[in-house]
């Protein structure tokens, strides 16, 4: 009996130390897998600059107004070539001319009695170079004065003659009556602007200003 007591008794010792064994065997450490987190990279964000918006400074300079004036007035000038009288017709270019055939005949008529005057018509020579002196001083420096008038007279009258003979012209190139400050540009002073008033043009038929341009040339 003794002996079963003894293999029980030891076989509880023997499964105690089993036990004591397993319970005093250490644990394995249990290695936890860790997600190695992958680096974030952030963008960085570029922020744009706010676009400067231009600023439209107001220019009140005198070249500015001074463009506008132009830009209006010749705004003006297109819509008036349109509604205003540009050139005279073939009849009233006509009626103009008779004027300077006329005024013409007439300056050719008191040149030559002027030229009478002061040259002889049958040897050519001027009147007085071989008279003999008067026998009163004023009588001889008398004479000489209605000489020279006679002389400045000519003159005048040739000058005119040149005149009327350009006005001529214009009217066979159909310019005539045109007032040459405003033919490009016309600046709009008078009622017929680009055209010389018809009334000045039979009193002044050789002019090539209207009026008031005339005035502002002084």
């Amino acid at each position: 009996m003794a002996k079963k007591e003894t293999k029980k008794t030891s076989k509880k010792k023997a499964e105690e130390k089993k036990s004591v064994t397993k319970k005093a065997a250490p644990k394995k450490p249990t290695i936890k897998k860790v997600a190695e987190k992958k680096p974030t990279v952030k963008k960085a964000t570029v922020k744009k600059a706010p676009a400067n918006k231009p600023t439209i400074k107001k220019v009140t300079s005198k070249k500015v107004i001074d463009n506008k004036s132009k830009i209006k007035k010749s705004q003006a000038i297109s819509i008036s070539k349109g509604k205003r009288k540009m050139r005279y017709t073939a009849k009233e270019l006509e009626y103009f001319k008779e004027i300077l055939l006329e005024e013409r005949r007439q300056i050719l008529e008191s040149a030559m009695a002027n030229m009478k005057s002061l040259v002889d018509s049958e040897s050519g020579e001027y009147v007085g170079d071989n008279l003999t002196y008067a026998s009163h001083m004023a009588e001889q420096g008398s004479d000489e004065m209605e000489r020279e008038k006679n002389y400045m007279f000519v003159q005048r009258d040739e000058k005119y003659l040149g005149y009327l003979q350009e006005a001529l012209a214009r009217i066979e190139l159909g310019t005539y009556g045109v007032c040459i400050d405003c033919a490009e540009e016309p600046k709009l002073l008078c009622k017929t602007c680009p055209l010389i008033p018809k009334e000045r043009l039979e009193l002044v038929p050789i002019t090539q200003h209207c009026i008031e341009c005339k005035n502002l040339r002084g």
